[in-house]
C-alpha cells in the first residue's frame, strides 16, 4: 500500500518533528475553535511521546501515515468549509 505521505510536502512528511509540529499547530487551531485546546494538544503529545522510543521502520511508517491522514482530514475539512464544496465522499 503506497504511503498517504505523498500528500504532504516532503520537507514535513519526512520529518517527525515537523510532522509533531504541524499535528500540534493543527490541535491548537482545531481547539481554539472548539473551546478545547488543551484536551487535543494534550492528544497529540501523547500519542507522539508513546511511540517516540519506536524502531520498526514499517511501524514508523505507520504511525506518520497516520499523521498524516490525520492532517489531510482536517485540510480537506477546511477546504469544504471555505468553498463550500464537498471534496471526500459521504455515504
Amino acid at each position: 500500500m503506497p504511503s498517504l505521505q505523498t500528500a504532504l510536502p516532503p520537507e514535513l512528511a519526512n520529518n517527525a518533528i515537523r510532522l509533531y509540529r504541524e499535528c500540534l499547530r493543527r490541535a491548537k487551531y482545531i481547539g481554539s475553535k472548539q473551546h478545547n485546546t488543551q484536551l487535543l494538544v494534550g492528544m497529540v503529545r501523547q500519542q507522539f511521546k508513546k511511540h517516540m522510543h519506536e524502531t520498526d521502520p514499517d511501524k514508523i511508517q505507520k504511525l506518520k501515515d497516520d499523521a498524516a491522514r490525520g492532517l489531510i482530514n482536517h485540510m480537506l475539512h477546511e477546504s469544504e468549509k471555505m468553498t463550500g464544496r464537498k471534496f471526500s465522499q459521504g455515504s
